[in-house]
């Protein structure tokens, strides 16, 4: 404990940077410092494979298969297989229970996120982009049609307007129209307009 608290001191004057220590001390504690954690890495390899060591011997005790006859191996495997069945049910279990867990934890982290909040809105700046290149950056390759506004507009030459303004004329009010066209002599017009029979 003392050796470990030493190590500590040196270790906390190293990173101060009011204590100077010169080069040769820096690299012997840096040497010292990996020495001493490989040391305890070894220590927990070591640990751990005892604990795996006894935990197998408890729940799997040596088999003995000398003098049994065929019903008592019959037995013994059976035996076995239900043991089998209970481990992979706890490991089932345990499985579920991680991934339970895991999802309570992401969950966990987004509250955390939004209480917080984390998420800064960017300071947005002002870009002049065309249309054209607008739907080239949404659509890629695939937008093949230009987005000329101008171009795709119906082109509407005057003639086409005067002719529509006789045509406004010539209606002019639907009651007398109708007035006009009702009876026989409506019909004669309307098969006089049409050309009548030639």
């Amino acid at each position: 404990m003392a050796k470990r608290s030493g190590v500590l001191c040196y270790l906390l004057c190293y990173l101060q940077p009011k204590c100077k220590i010169s080069a040769s001390r820096k690299l012997s504690l840096k040497i010292l410092l990996l020495t001493r954690a490989m040391e305890e890495l070894e220590a927990e390899k070591a640990a751990r494979e005892e604990e795996k060591v006894r935990y197998l011997g408890e729940k799997l005790p040596p088999l003995q298969f000398s003098g049994l006859n065929m019903d008592d191996l019959q037995k013994l495997c059976k035996q076995i297989h239900a043991k089998i069945d209970v481990v992979d049910e706890e490991r089932y279990d345990c499985e579920a229970k991680v991934i339970k867990n895991n999802r309570d934890i992401n969950e966990l982290n987004l509250k955390v996120q939004d209480l917080g909040g984390k998420f800064k809105k960017p300071a947005l700046r002002k870009v002049r982009v065309s249309a054209d290149e607008m739907m080239r950056a949404l659509f890629g390759s695939r937008n093949k049609g230009s987005m000329d506004l101008r171009a795709n507009l119906k082109s509407v030459k005057k003639e086409d307007i005067k002719q529509e303004k006789e045509m406004n004329m010539e209606v002019g009010d639907w009651r007398k129209n109708v007035e006009a066209m009702s009876g026989m002599e409506g019909r004669k017009k309307m098969f006089d307009a049409a050309g009548g029979v030639q």
